[in-house]
């Protein structure tokens, strides 16, 4: 069945497939000693910049987990968006797994993005015992929201952690989208903001399985990057045959296969909206900038609906007679499939008697 779920739901990327077949021949060294991971972490210097320093593993809770890790001890505290997945959708591992607190503040304007002012209000009480210091920001670019932070919103950002002496993460899961939507470079996101830790989505954008934590050389990251190798295998994400991972981020890079997927997938979730956008009982809620779609649905059209496509609900907060549901577009999605989706949604509309309550 065709799944607007997740970007999880896809396959793997035809030429990501490739590279892992080319790299499945002969013998090679383990955990990351391989000819490909070296040529690997060369390629992502030139995608970041010089001062990163870059370690894979296997998935995004992971990447999270390890960034936090490496940076944070356990009497400090990380300040996130609501919303974000580290605070939702990680199971507490942050938490478990580095006894830190997490600050939560409200998104602005329901769009997933966080501000100065708002993160300026969780610092009344630095050097007081009794609270967990807040020590790093973390946001999620693109947000859970498919919104993305412009540049100057991130230099801000920015300016601000380091008055404030805070480190500055950034959820990257779909950090591709963002460079696309921004039209600018991977570095420009990153090394050029003065960021210090960025988990970089691959699983996400057509890989079969594989993050990078990421890491950029300055004064106060230089002891997280002496540790964080040890973390890796202490926390039991080193991977063995580490050259299979290498050879998909190496495809990824390749002729900026990133970028063709985060511009495809953005121009099937605007085609997405342009469809929807004609439907009167359709209410789009967020800007379209990165490869999903947020929009109010009459909530008796879900069930069957999702009886042909899968989505997820987003917001079914009683009381209302809509629900606010996310279509997410995988680089394996087709115009066609949107078009079957918008059939079938005109079908279900269809049925619903005129005047009646929905």
């Amino acid at each position: 069945m065709l799944s607007l779920g997740s970007d999880n739901h896809s396959g793997v990327h035809p030429l990501v497939w490739q590279a892992m077949a080319q790299s499945n021949s002969g013998h090679a060294p383990s955990y990351g000693t391989d000819e490909l991971t070296a040529k690997a972490l060369d390629e992502f210097k030139k995608q970041f910049g010089e001062s990163v320093e870059t370690f894979f593993v296997f998935n995004g809770t992971a990447a999270n987990v390890l960034c936090l890790r490496a940076l944070v001890e356990s009497f400090e505290a990380v300040i996130c968006a609501d919303t974000a997945h580290l605070h939702l959708d990680e199971c507490a591992a942050p938490e478990n797994a580095i006894g830190c607190k997490i600050l939560t503040l409200p998104s602005e304007n329901h769009n997933g993005k966080i501000t100065a002012d708002q993160i300026e209000a969780l610092l009344i009480r630095k050097g007081d015992q009794h609270l967990a210091q807040p020590r790093l920001v973390s946001i999620t670019q693109c947000t859970e929201y498919g919104t993305c932070y412009t540049l100057n919103e991130l230099r801000q950002l920015r300016a601000f952690t380091r008055e404030q002496n805070l480190l500055f993460h950034i959820d990257g899961a779909r950090l591709v989208q963002a460079a696309n939507y921004l039209n600018c470079s991977l570095r420009d996101l990153t090394s050029d903001l003065g960021v210090d830790a960025v988990s970089f989505g691959g699983t996400k954008n057509g890989l079969l399985y594989g993050e990078a934590v990421l890491l950029f050389k300055n004064t106060a990251t230089e002891k997280a990057i002496q540790n964080l190798k040890f973390l890796r295998k202490q926390y039991m994400q080193l991977p063995s045959k580490m050259r299979f991972l290498s050879a998909q981020f190496l495809a990824f890079f390749e002729n900026e296969l990133w970028r063709v997927v985060a511009h495809e997938t953005h121009q099937l979730a605007m085609y997405l909206e342009s469809r929807l956008s004609t439907v009167s009982d359709v209410k789009i809620t967020q800007p379209v900038q990165a490869n999903s779609v947020f929009a109010r649905i009459p909530k008796s059209w879900v069930r069957e609906l999702r009886e042909h496509v899968f989505f997820y609900v987003w917001d079914e907060s009683p009381g209302l007679s809509t629900f606010e549901v996310r279509l997410m577009i995988s680089f394996d999605v087709t115009r066609a499939d949107i078009d079957y989706f918008m059939d079938r949604l005109d079908h279900v509309r269809a049925k619903t008697p005129a005047g009646a309550p929905q």
